[in-house]
């Protein structure tokens, strides 16, 4: 899901609320109306119509155009079997030729869709059609400027193609060892023939971040030095006899008869590494033309980059102003809940930040340093897992399984990647969803913040959502929104709250609140850096001394920011919008409210855009008065 320069693209409107309820209500009601049901919602709801053939078959097309693009999205979803198992074998063309189809294909789905007949079509079906309009349109906007990547019903957007979080170098590894699987020999042939097409995706790379040297797209020397030492190091891991690339392979067909292992050995050494070696030269030469300026205020057309990357992450018109401001009122009203806990833990003096740092160096809280620390941490992951699966029929009315794997980052990737991260698995359920945890050092996490992690990567947060994201149509599957997908597991940290999670455990509890407080930091320190003109080290500051975070913490998270500009402002801008609409559906239906309901239809609806989220929880409402 990466991008091109297209000039041609005119600039085109965001799915405003307006069109969004165009396209929900095309030709018959308003989606409030009894008549307009949303499917598999939880409350009674009025027989809607059937959806017609051509448009299920529409939305089809458009999913498997897109997975054309993006073969490695099909394996993770474990639907590239049958008459698509060619895909299995192919990687994902980055080279700006790539781009440009992969715009054109955008233009020509977006184009089918504006031009389909909604009439009669029922609630889930014209929730669909908006989503694609939605992601294909904000989408294009992207593809239209001179940047790195652009995520199509994503969350990766990045003016970078290649940078310390970014690139084939990281992406190709984890993804042949995590999620491509190898169960049989067709499976084993496919590793090797994707393997094959590892140098080609590197140069095709190459040849965009040198057409962004030349108009001066150049990242700030502190990420490039982290770049540049990360693919150092997977350039000697692959030199040691193929690194994890080989041993990934040679561990999964040891009990089978084949020539797989030789010929990863042969592929990276004689094609993978040379083109390693490339990427590497190109970036060293970008360092000596990079300066500190962090943001994107500083680079060209800058502001105009940073002001879609917004758009694109919060799936609102926002401006940065009005997102820095938003995020300091969320930061002093978690701070106000927060100072009551410290206090009554007897941590009295002092602003909230410096008290949290102070909990923060509580040898009590901390885990053994090195591997016995590590195994702790993985051990803790797990039970709290257990528990939380465990209180979901509270929350819902059907469930999911929560098919969740524990797994530590790849070692290459630790230095510059977050605390954690997750995602739910493929659509039949064969490939569980990751949490992977940051693991470099266990000085990372402390005992009162983990919980909350795992509620945010794993459930009731990204794993479980995406979890029924898959039983949906299988564009459903794949476009998905940044300010849901981070809005929806901040969401469920409030839930585990919720649930008990913390009610014997008031440090816990402020483990969980300084969570929503750190995002709401991010908001400021977001726009501070790419609209405000603030240094790396300012940000980092803030964060330290606004929220008591580690400085081993933040500084990852600093540099993550400037090289995904917006993203992190999703988070708590999603957050705030799904709780203000559980109030909405409370007030609106009093006593016949009922949180596994509103839960069920949010995550029923799918991922969304905001302004379609409303409109999805109208429907809700509705059916149940009906």
């Amino acid at each position: 899901m990466h991008d091109t320069f297209l000039p041609e693209l005119g600039p085109r409107a965001p799915l405003s609320r307006r069109s969004a309820l165009h396209l929900l209500a095309a030709g018959t009601a308003a989606v409030a109306l009894p008549g307009c049901a949303q499917a598999r919602g939880p409350a009674p709801m009025p027989a809607a119509p059937a959806t017609p053939p051509n448009a299920a078959a529409l939305l089809d097309s458009i999913a498997w155009n897109l997975l054309e693009h993006v073969p490695e999205g099909a394996t993770g979803l474990g639907v590239d079997i049958g008459e698509h198992a060619a895909l299995r074998s192919r990687l994902e063309d980055r080279s700006q030729g790539g781009r440009d189809a992969y715009a054109a294909s955008l233009r020509q789905g977006l184009a089918s869709v504006e031009a389909f007949d909604a009439s009669g079509l029922d609630h889930s079906t014209r929730t669909s059609l908006a989503v694609v309009k939605s992601a294909f349109s904000t989408a294009l906007d992207g593809f239209a400027l001179p940047y790195g990547d652009v995520a199509v019903g994503g969350w990766r957007n990045t003016p970078y193609v290649v940078i310390q979080n970014v690139g084939a170098y990281l992406d190709l590894p984890r993804f042949l060892d995590a999620d491509h699987p190898v169960k049989t020999r067709e499976d084993a042939d496919a590793y090797v023939a994707r393997l094959g097409q590892f140098d080609a995706q590197l140069d095709g790379e190459l040849g965009r971040i040198k057409a962004a040297t030349a108009i001066g797209l150049v990242p700030p020397d502190f990420l490039l030095d982290r770049a540049i030492a990360q693919m150092t190091s997977t350039i000697t891991d692959a030199r040691a006899d193929g690194g994890g690339l080989v041993t990934s392979i040679a561990g999964r067909t040891k009990d089978m008869s084949g020539t797989w292992t030789a010929d990863a050995k042969r592929i990276v050494a004689g094609e993978v590494v040379p083109a390693l070696e490339r990427q590497l030269a190109e970036l060293k030469h970008q360092r000596a033309l990079a300066k500190s300026d962090p943001g994107m205020r500083e680079r060209p057309r800058g502001a105009e980059y940073y002001a879609w990357a917004l758009r694109a992450s919060t799936t609102t018109p926002l401006a940065p102003e009005e997102i820095h401001q938003r995020g300091l009122q969320e930061l002093a009203a978690l701070h106000a809940r927060m100072d009551p806990i410290l206090k009554s833990l007897g941590y009295t003096t002092g602003t909230v930040g410096a008290r949290m740092a102070a909990l923060g160096e509580d040898k009590r809280f901390m885990f053994p340093a090195g591997d016995p620390g590590r195994a702790e941490i993985l051990a803790f992951i797990r039970t709290r897992v257990d528990w939380i699966r465990g209180q979901m029929p509270r929350a819902f009315r059907q469930l999911v399984p929560g098919n969740v794997e524990v797994r530590r980052l790849p070692l290459s990737e630790e230095p510059g990647a977050p605390t954690a991260y997750g995602g739910a698995g493929s659509k039949d359920g064969s490939v569980p969803g990751k949490m992977w945890i940051n693991l470099r050092t266990t000085d990372l996490h402390r005992k009162y913040d983990l919980p909350t992690l795992v509620h945010h990567e794993a459930i009731p947060g990204h794993v479980w959502q995406g979890e029924y994201a898959n039983r949906l149509p299988l564009i459903r599957s794949i476009l998905a929104f940044n300010a849901y997908s981070e809005g929806w597991a901040l969401y469920g940290e409030q839930l585990a709250d919720e649930l008990g999670a913390y009610d014997d455990d008031a440090v816990g509890r402020l483990g969980y609140l300084q969570s929503l407080a750190f995002r709401a930091c991010r908001m400021v320190v977001d726009t501070g850096l790419h609209s405000k003109g603030w240094s790396r080290d300012a940000a980092v500051r803030f964060f330290m001394e606004q929220n008591g975070n580690k400085r081993e913490e933040v500084v990852n998270e600093v540099d993550r920011y400037c090289s995904w500009p917006g993203q992190a402002c999703g988070y708590k801008m999603g957050h705030s919008q799904i709780v203000s609409q559980r109030t909405r559906a409370q007030q609106a239906l009093g006593s016949a409210y009922d949180l596994r309901d509103f839960d069920q239809a949010v995550v029923d609806g799918g991922n969304v855009p905001l302004d379609v989220l409303a409109l999805n929880v109208e429907a809700y409402i509705a059916g149940k008065k009906a």
